[in-house]
């Protein structure tokens, strides 16, 4: 089932794109048409793309890898920060700080900061400090909130990186492309997709348009992490059943081990018993046999 239609793209305002004195040449096999001096987006190879799009968000999710989601103009901050957020991605709605992803390291530094500061804020030593250094510990304790409060879970590279605006968003595209991040984006006509690996062309000005295409992005992710959930429980339930088998087959053999340990218990039984008896027959012989001389020598001497 296709996860958007003709009709909701064209509801969107997704068809929408620059004024034609201000396109990029590369993305002419996604326009459709110019009217009025705008160039409309063929609705179609979006719907395509956004199915591929899709599809490849889905899997990575299911690999249980992380995908950031970067949007940082006006129109994009509180749909990305709801729509995203719901998911527990990683995502960056304020302004992209250099090196994010090329010096990695110290950003994960900053991160472990935000943790030594909350854990101090719980301890008895806190309240010691005086108000300065109080205001200003938390005043830095937001700052590090508002710039990477969204991504502190991001414990190493994310695996992609959804951009709404490649234009805008240069400096994050530049590093991901040095670091070889398969980046998604939605492309206006005024950009350029190369570097792009996997264009979505669309309006990426429109709130009505982005909301759309971040949802269907969202919901794609949400699947793959149901997928992901629901194999883990296949696979526990699977190694359970296994286990509880060994333990049954297992008791088998302990039972089988001991009935064959009492049937050679009988025959030794037997041979004792056997044994005892001709021993007392023995003995019986034994015992005629003394008796007979002495009764022979009786009655020679009457």
């Amino acid at each position: 089932m296709p996860r958007t239609s003709f009709e909701q793209l064209l509801e969107a305002g997704v068809h929408f794109g620059h004024l034609k004195r201000k396109w990029n040449p590369a993305m002419a096999p996604y326009v459709f048409m110019e009217r009025n001096g705008i160039h409309i987006i063929d609705l179609h190879k979006t719907a395509a793309k956004i199915e591929e799009a899709a599809e490849a968000l889905k899997q990575i999710a299911k690999s249980g890898r992380k995908i950031l989601f970067v949007a940082t103009k006006k129109q994009a901050k509180e749909i990305i920060a709801e729509k995203i957020g719901a998911i527990n991605m990683p995502y960056v709605t304020e302004r992209w700080s250099g090196g994010m992803l090329t010096n990695f390291p110290t950003i994960r530094k900053a991160v472990k900061k935000m943790s030594s500061i909350d854990k101090l804020m719980g301890d008895d030593a806190w309240n010691r400090l005086s108000k300065r250094e109080k205001l200003q510990i938390t005043r830095q304790r937001a700052k590090l909130e508002k710039t990477l409060g969204s991504i502190k879970d991001l414990n190493r590279l994310p695996a992609a990186m959804f951009v709404v605006d490649v234009m805008k968003e240069h400096i994050a595209v530049r590093e991901a492309q040095k670091l070889n991040i398969p980046i998604f984006a939605m492309v206006d006509t005024n950009s350029d997709p190369n570097g792009i690996d996997f264009v979505i062309p669309a309006n990426d000005d429109a709130s009505n348009s982005i909301e759309l295409i971040v949802d269907i992005m969202a919901q794609a992710v949400k699947e793959g992490l149901a997928e992901r959930k629901a194999e883990k429980e296949k696979d526990a339930a699977s190694a359970a059943g296994d286990k509880k088998a060994g333990k049954k087959s297992e008791g088998r053999r302990m039972r089988a081990r001991k009935e064959n340990g009492a049937g050679a218990d009988k025959p030794a039984e037997k041979e004792a018993v056997a044994s005892s008896s001709e021993k007392v027959e023995a003995g019986a012989q034994k015992e005629a046999t003394e008796k007979q001389p002495a009764e022979d020598t009786q009655k020679e001497s009457e």
